[in-house]
């Protein structure tokens, strides 16, 4: 028997320890991403239009990925608290911000100081949608038009109130106070959703709100449609004008949603991320909230949804200094 032979059992025998340590040494084998639950941590209450999404979007991952998508509303404080959370989570993966232009292109201009930095706490996943807004009001007030609305408001300076739940309403309302040349109270809320509760309730006049929120109250009578804030008509209330048409000449306003990972998540991850979202808000599952809200679908890579956030918040800046707002 030859040297060579007497050997190869024993080195076959050290090499099998050899890998075995090694593989204790590496750790157990990582699953793909995702194995666990995913938190959607949403920055408005239940009901508003980014609740409706993010549900409608997460029901979709579920039956496609398998896992469970369980949606954390954490309204309030123009969304500081739900950026906060998201900002500070660990950056796996699991933990995900769908939010609009209120906490990544509007606060930034709005407020001297944020608990968050919209750009180096996250790492963006996707553009998610996009669409207008519709004035309502309540309708006890002696209105029928925006003209209408106008000509009271004129009359009576400061005494007719909107409210807003989000940056996107409030911004809204203050433009069209500016384009309007009207002067009104503003009443802040913690969501759309409360703001209308108190519009039903004629605590305040009328509010500039994403359609999701206003149209079904339209809609079951109990509040009363001016305008819509797009540059066209809505194909779900065709009946209702722009405000543009309406009188307040070159009045535009709409509003985003998207998605953002925290900061240093892997890029495996967040790409991983935005293809099941992507797939998500082109799926029929989610069809239903684009098609009964009005919203368009919108979604990106994440590189572009950095670049499109950036031209966002150069815009809503501009837009909120031409209002005089004063930053709080």
């Amino acid at each position: 028997m030859s040297v060579h032979t007497q050997l190869a059992p024993a080195l076959k025998a050290a090499t099998g320890i050899v890998a075995a340590a090694l593989a204790l040494l590496a750790g157990p084998a990582r699953a793909e991403f995702p194995d666990k639950p995913i938190r959607f941590v949403v920055p408005f209450a239940a009901g508003s239009a980014t609740d409706q999404l993010a549900r409608a979007i997460g029901q979709s991952i579920t039956v496609d990925a398998k896992v469970t998508v369980v949606v954390d509303n954490k309204p309030g404080a123009n969304g500081f608290i739900a950026a906060s959370d998201v900002a500070k989570a660990g950056p796996d993966g699991y933990t995900v911000l769908i939010t609009t232009n209120t906490t990544h292109a509007a606060n930034e201009h709005l407020f001297k100081k944020l608990p968050y930095d919209p750009v180096k706490d996250y790492a963006p996943v996707t553009a998610l949608g996009r669409g207008g807004q519709i004035m309502v009001v309540n309708p006890q007030l002696p209105v029928n038009s925006v003209g209408d609305f106008i000509a009271l408001a004129r009359k009576e300076p400061g005494k007719l109130s909107f409210g807003s739940g989000s940056s996107s309403s409030r911004i809204a309302g203050e433009l069209f106070q500016q384009m309007a040349h009207v002067q009104l109270l503003h009443v802040p809320y913690k969501s759309n959703p409360l703001a209308v509760t108190d519009l039903l309730g004629n605590q305040i006049q009328m509010m500039i709100t994403d359609t999701a929120t206003g149209l079904p109250q339209v809609k079951s009578g109990k509040l009363k449609a001016l305008g819509v804030s797009g540059k066209t008509r809505s194909p779900l209330a065709p009946g209702v004008p722009t405000i543009d048409e309406a009188g307040v000449k070159g009045y535009e306003m709409s509003y985003w949603f998207a998605a953002y990972a925290p900061a240093k998540t892997p890029p495996a991850v967040v790409d991983k991320l935005n293809a099941l979202m992507v797939k998500a808000a082109k799926s029929e599952t989610a069809a239903s909230f684009y098609q009964s809200t009005g919203t368009d679908v919108f979604t990106s890579t994440p590189a572009e949804l950095a670049k499109f956030q950036a031209a966002e918040s150069a815009k809503w800046g501009k837009i909120i200094k031409a209002a005089n707002i004063q930053p709080e």
